[in-house]
């Protein structure tokens, strides 16, 4: 069985809600691909090594990716290193206005685990731009859920068939 690891980090819910979605996509596509769906906080070396793919979940903070995203990496990267390459990974960011900064540190590091990007980042953006709109609890809508959804289950199948 192979397994799809998701790690996300979120501070007002919107992240979680994209990585949720993912889960339940790649779940329902592909019931032969275990997913592991684990906070930034609980993720660690061992789960990175057993995984056979990756999806990768951050909030855009102040331009860059959220800081337990970066913990994990910090605490993830070496322990990993040349031994994960080639497997495939996605990019879920949730931004106020950008994203594109996040994805590409993410990108960045999955370079230097030699993995494979399967799909472009998939960036939703919130539009949330004062200091109040930025602290509120965050709902992601429907049609962009259903992206999420629709990139878990890509991943999900590709795992599945042997794609990648």
């Amino acid at each position: 069985m192979k397994t799809l690891l998701i790690v996300y980090h979120s501070m007002t819910g919107g992240t979680r809600q994209m990585a949720e979605a993912a889960a339940a996509g790649a779940g329902s596509e592909a019931p032969a691909v275990q997913v592991a769906l684990l906070h930034a906080t609980q993720a660690g070396p061992a789960d990175v090594l057993a995984a056979d793919g990756y999806l990768f979940a951050t909030p855009e903070n102040l331009a860059a990716m959220s800081g337990l995203m970066k913990d994990f990496f910090d605490r993830c990267y070496y322990a990993a290193l040349d031994r994960i390459n080639g497997r495939p990974f996605a990019t879920l960011v949730c931004a106020g206005s950008d994203g594109r900064n996040a994805a590409r540190q993410v990108e960045r590091i999955a370079t230097g685990w030699r993995l494979k990007a399967v799909a472009e980042p998939l960036i939703v953006c919130t539009q949330a731009q004062t200091p109040e709109q930025i602290l509120r609890a965050k709902r992601i809508g429907p049609g962009d859920l259903a992206r999420c959804a629709e990139l878990g289950a890509a991943l999900a199948a590709g795992l599945s068939l042997g794609v990648f």
